[in-house]
C-alpha cells in the first residue's frame, strides 16, 4: 500500500517557477514508477511526467518538455516536479501518482495510487 501527499503548489506569475513535492509512505515505494498528472477546470486529467523506480528513465508530455523536470529521492521517499517558465495554461490541480507496473513511464498510463492534489495557478 502506498500513500501520497503533495505540497508546493501556489500562485506564481507567468515565467516563474515552482517545485512540487510528493511525500510517499510504504516500504516498497522505491520500486514504483512515479508520475504527475494535472487537471484544469472543465478538462480531463492529463499526464505530465513520469520517472521509473531508479530515476534512469523519464517520460514527459510534449506540452512540458524542456520546462518541467521530474526527479525522486528514494532515501526520502519523495518525488519532485520542478516547473520552470510557467504559463497560464499550466494552471491546474497537480496530482502525484505511483505505478507498480511502470506503464506510466512507457505510455503515461496512471497507476493505482493517487495523492489528494495541489493547486498551481499561473497568472498572466
Amino acid at each position: 500500500q502506498v500513500q501520497l501527499v503533495e505540497s508546493g503548489g501556489g500562485l506564481v506569475q507567468a515565467g516563474g517557477s515552482l517545485r512540487l513535492s510528493c511525500a510517499a509512505s510504504g516500504r516498497t515505494f522505491r520500486f514504483y514508477a512515479v508520475g504527475w498528472f494535472r487537471q484544469a477546470p472543465g478538462k480531463e486529467r492529463e499526464f505530465v511526467a513520469a520517472l521509473n523506480w531508479s530515476g534512469s528513465s523519464t517520460y514527459y508530455a510534449d506540452s512540458v518538455k524542456g520546462r518541467f523536470t521530474i526527479s525522486r529521492d528514494n532515501a526520502k521517499n519523495t518525488v519532485y516536479l520542478q516547473m520552470n517558465s510557467l504559463k497560464p495554461e499550466d494552471t491546474a490541480v497537480y496530482y502525484c501518482n505511483a505505478d507498480a507496473s511502470h506503464a506510466i513511464v512507457a505510455r503515461g498510463t496512471a497507476g493505482n495510487y493517487w495523492g489528494q492534489g495541489t493547486q498551481v495557478t499561473v497568472s498572466s
